[in-house]
């Protein structure tokens, strides 16, 4: 486990410890993340998530620039979207911008691609008046917890994840980050995606992928999907069949089924979000936090503001399914 006793304090918060206050001093920013830049992505490794307080950071390209310090490496584009966001400045994003009032229940970023960061950031620039916190849940403790019959199921069918893109989620140009068919295309094709132009110039993509897969330097087990995020049970049950009675189960703009194509029963999915709600650390934000999570270890979701609030995210260190090992 890293050693902490020149950077500050580890305090418990939530019963992991997750909290280092830290004084800067007189070193800038970059030198700070470079010199303790090791001990902290050993700590990521190991423990999975860090919060540190007392830097000085104020807007979104020292935090850019602190991220690409601290992990080593570029940060990433967000390219195969889920959610909205706004693009800063290098690769530094907006938290997922869905009205204040709803709840982004926990999820591993990217989890539903076959390439995601395994290092991600965010900076607290504006806390809520109320709510408004980024809850976090080790992956591991969520694959211990999940019933054995349910987490063999999905060990042995993996996730099937449906998107039909339309008005009604991202268009697929938005996703893609590109206008050009053929670019989509071969995206896909690279990246084992089934897809399918509709009549209406949607697209439909159909993407089989594990659900329980070994971290690659822990080699522990680790829930790491989607499933219960994208299936149609997520959403409110009024939405839920008012969209499968005008749109056809087919067309639903997101949903997740076994591999095999099977149903997945709802059952299974309302277990595991019960799960995660039961294992959340939640904090509350302040000006200038920084909290770090190796995005395999750790899931993170948003509780419900009121008020402003402005949470940036950054991304790094590419990795993809290939790599792990799933059984």
């Amino acid at each position: 486990m890293s050693n902490f006793e020149n950077i500050g304090n580890i305090e418990d918060l939530g019963g992991i410890q997750l909290l280092i206050n830290v004084e800067q001093g007189e070193l800038k920013l970059k030198d700070w993340a470079k010199k303790h830049a090791p001990s902290i992505n050993e700590w990521l490794s190991s423990q999975g998530a860090l919060l540190i307080r007392g830097l000085n950071i104020m807007a979104s390209r020292q935090f850019g620039d602190f991220l690409t310090n601290v992990f080593g490496s570029e940060l990433l584009s967000y390219s195969h979207r889920s959610t909205p966001r706004t693009e800063l400045r290098g690769n530094v994003y907006t938290a997922t911008e869905y009205h204040s009032d709803q709840l982004i229940q926990q999820h591993n970023e990217q989890a539903y691609t076959n390439l995601w960061p395994m290092r991600i950031g965010f900076f607290c620039m504006l806390s809520s008046d109320q709510g408004g916190e980024t809850p976090i849940a080790d992956s591991r403790e969520i694959y211990k917890t999940i019933p054995e019959h349910i987490r063999n199921a999905f060990a042995d069918k993996c996730v099937m994840y449906v998107r039909n893109f339309s008005e009604l989620d991202l268009p697929w140009t938005e996703v893609f980050c590109t206008e050009e068919r053929s670019e989509v295309e071969a995206y896909c094709k690279e990246n084992d995606i089934q897809f399918e132009w509709l009549a209406d110039g949607g697209l439909r993509t159909k993407q089989i992928l594990p659900a329980v897969v070994k971290h690659p330097d822990t080699q522990e087990w680790i829930w790491f999907n989607q499933a219960h995020l994208f299936h149609v049970s997520a959403l409110e049950e009024d939405i839920r069949r008012e969209l499968i009675h005008s749109r056809g189960k087919e067309n639903l703009p997101r949903n997740t089924y076994f591999g095999d194509g099977s149903d997945i029963p709802d059952e299974y999915l309302q277990e595991i979000r019960d799960i995660y709600q039961a294992k959340k650390i939640k904090f509350e934000w302040q000006k200038g936090d920084v909290m770090l999570l190796d995005n395999m270890l750790f899931s993170h979701g948003r509780e419900p503001f009121s008020g402003e609030r402005k949470v940036l995210v950054g991304m790094s260190v590419p990795c993809s399914s290939s790599s792990l090992t799933q059984s």
